[in-house]
């Protein structure tokens, strides 16, 4: 088996498996619990929460640890409107974002907020310039992703952090559920308010979590309940998956130097060899792209079926995002960088990992090629 679709999900670390069972057998007591077993729980609780801000280079009460990208993405969206409801409802986000950012908007739109949404160029970035043309004085916050989940494309949020330092007020959330231990991001030093990431994208555990707050900032919980994680997310602490998702993102960045550079020689190899065929559209930019994401379009052929083609070699990639891969619609996001329905119905995404290899690459790449020449043949 070739798995290239770690943009959906990724295979967790035996060490962050073996981290989660340990803690799940032997400190399965109640964090909020008062008795001895209940403080061990806690303490673990602590010092993953510790090691997540430290590895983050920010400070440990700027850590929350959530259920996973959504939640932590609906919690800024949502918590961050609420909260400042009265100074005004203006908010700003891209043509590209994530569903769970784009939809969290949508629902604020029908409670009265008003959303706009920037346009993105040809290459699906937005610019820092004009999103400062589209702030306002009822301007309250803005929401970036770091990397977007389907075409890799990064986004100037360097120069974004850099331009809302004019506007104090305004409150930035960055969506780096893609971008982290692929493209580096500095919180602090971006001038970053809030900041999703979730753990089954780095080799943790799917339902993990974090939304870094920046101390200071006050949003809206979402979920009323027993006050855990300083009363801004109740509900009985994952102390296991915590854990985790800290185990996790330490083995990644650990390992984040030789294996982004393995996933960009792959990604630049792939590009290269799928580039000689004239069926296939690159459509993932060439810079300023994030290196485990390559999308392609396949002239004249449904990507599903291309998709179920591969899988019938042992070979795994994806449509779109993994959110949106069974709507069978064209991708919101290329059709936002203006290309054609038709051939955004036909995009493909192969998303690296670390471990991926340049021998698992030629393999894909030969599949590809015959695949194409086998559904060629049925067409005619």
């Amino acid at each position: 088996m070739i798995y290239f679709d770690n943009s959906a999900t990724t295979k967790p670390y035996k060490e962050v498996l073996d981290s989660f069972l340990k803690v799940s057998s032997d400190y399965f007591a109640n964090p909020s619990s008062l008795h001895r077993f209940g403080g061990q729980a806690e303490k673990l609780l602590s010092q993953a929460r510790e090691q997540v801000a430290q590895l983050l280079q920010v400070k440990t009460n700027e850590i929350y640890f959530t259920s996973g990208g959504t939640e932590s993405n609906n919690l800024a969206v949502k918590g961050a409107a609420l909260r400042n409801k009265n100074k005004g409802k203006h908010l700003i986000t891209s043509s590209v974002e994530h569903p769970s950012v784009r939809l969290a908007m949508e629902q604020l739109e029908q409670v009265g907020f008003d959303i706009t949404y920037v346009p993105v160029d040809r290459n699906g970035r937005v610019s820092a310039a004009d999103i400062e043309k589209a702030i306002r004085k009822d301007t309250t916050f803005i929401s970036i992703m770091l990397v977007n989940n389907e075409v890799g494309t990064i986004q100037p949020i360097k120069e974004i952090g850099e331009m809302l330092k004019r506007y104090p007020t305004i409150l930035f959330h960055v969506d780096a559920v893609q971008g982290i231990g692929k493209v580096p991001l500095t919180l602090h030093e971006d001038r970053i308010d809030l900041c999703s990431i979730s753990g089954h994208k780095f080799h943790g555990l799917k339902g993990t979590g974090v939304l870094y707050v920046r101390d200071g900032v006050r949003i809206t919980p979402l979920f009323s309940g027993g006050s855990q994680e300083r009363a801004l997310r109740s509900g009985t602490e994952n102390v296991a998956g915590a854990v985790a998702l800290a185990k996790a993102l330490r083995m990644t960045f650990d390992r984040s130097t030789a294996g982004i550079e393995n996933m960009r020689n792959i990604q630049n190899m792939l590009r290269q060899e799928l580039s000689k065929n004239e069926r296939i559209q690159i459509n993932t930019p060439s810079e300023n792209a994030a290196p485990h994401i390559l999308n392609f379009s396949l002239n004249g052929i449904k990507s599903e079926v291309f998709i179920h083609a591969l899988e019938e070699k042992e070979i795994f990639v994806s449509t779109t995002s993994a959110c949106s891969s069974k709507k069978k619609s064209a991708s919101t996001t290329l059709t936002a960088m203006g290309v054609p329905k038709a051939t955004a119905e036909s995009a493909v995404r192969i998303s690296l990992s670390y471990d991926n290899t340049t021998e698992e690459a030629l393999k894909v790449i030969e599949a590809i090629e015959n695949s194409l020449k086998q559904l060629e043949r049925v067409m005619k």
